[in-house]
């Protein structure tokens, strides 16, 4: 009987745990233990400044993560609170060191985590910090890191800031795409009307892609980061 494993899905931002791999959670959580970290609070920048954000609506978002991650199976959520969409006003060796704490906490042996050529700066400097943090060290249990896409923020770079989105890996969520839409529901002011990419039919069709591509009815698509065997 194979051993549970330990993997840690690493976000910038909450719903991007659940826009990026919610179902491929759903589908390792039935056997591995999977814990969530989220590195920014998600929503300050929609405010004129980060001090007139509601206190009140920071806390709403926190609970829908742990909330969502309840739907997926995930044994827990942490958070980071940097700053939204700010990620480059903070010094990345902050951003780094929180990384290396959930490191050393959850031991994974597979991290999930944004891919680096995302329009959304705080998409690519969590890919680079997540790399640094997981380097291959003696000591270090990461062996695989895949990267994932995010809807609106990984399509609308358009391949103009670097290396676009190639997945070489996907996994078959048929059975679990329904517990990543009912994850993502209770984000509902995250989450837009068709056609836009963060809506739900999208994201179900966007799913529907990825299946045809690899001959299945439902798949999420990864980027094989690194791999140590």
């Amino acid at each position: 009987m194979r051993c549970a494993i330990n993997i840690l899905v690493i976000a910038a931002h909450p719903d991007d745990e659940m826009l990026g791999c919610g179902a491929t959670i759903a589908k390792l959580s039935k056997s591995n233990n999977v814990h969530i970290g989220i590195l920014g609070e998600g929503i300050t920048s929609r405010y004129p400044s980060a001090e007139e954000a509601s206190i009140d609506d920071l806390e709403a978002l926190r609970s829908q993560a742990k909330e969502a991650a309840k739907i997926v199976g995930a044994s827990g959520v942490d958070f980071a609170g940097f700053p939204d969409n700010r990620f480059d006003s903070v010094d990345l060796l902050e951003i780094i060191k929180v990384i290396e704490i959930w490191i050393e906490k959850y031991k994974p042996a597979i991290i999930y985590t944004h891919h680096g050529g995302d329009l959304n700066i705080d998409h690519d400097l969590t890919f680079r910090s997540v790399l640094t943090a997981a380097r291959p060290t003696l000591e270090s249990t990461v062996k695989d890191i895949y990267s994932f896409e995010i809807p609106s923020a990984t399509d609308w770079s358009f391949n103009a800031l670097k290396q676009s989105f190639r997945p070489n890996v996907f996994v078959d969520v048929t059975d679990t795409i329904e517990n990543k839409i009912s994850a993502l529901k209770i984000y509902k002011d995250e989450m837009r009307d068709f056609p836009h990419p963060r809506s739900l039919k999208s994201v179900e069709i966007n799913a529907q892609k990825w299946g045809s591509v690899s001959n299945i009815n439902f798949a999420e698509a990864f980027e094989l980061v690194r791999s140590i065997r």
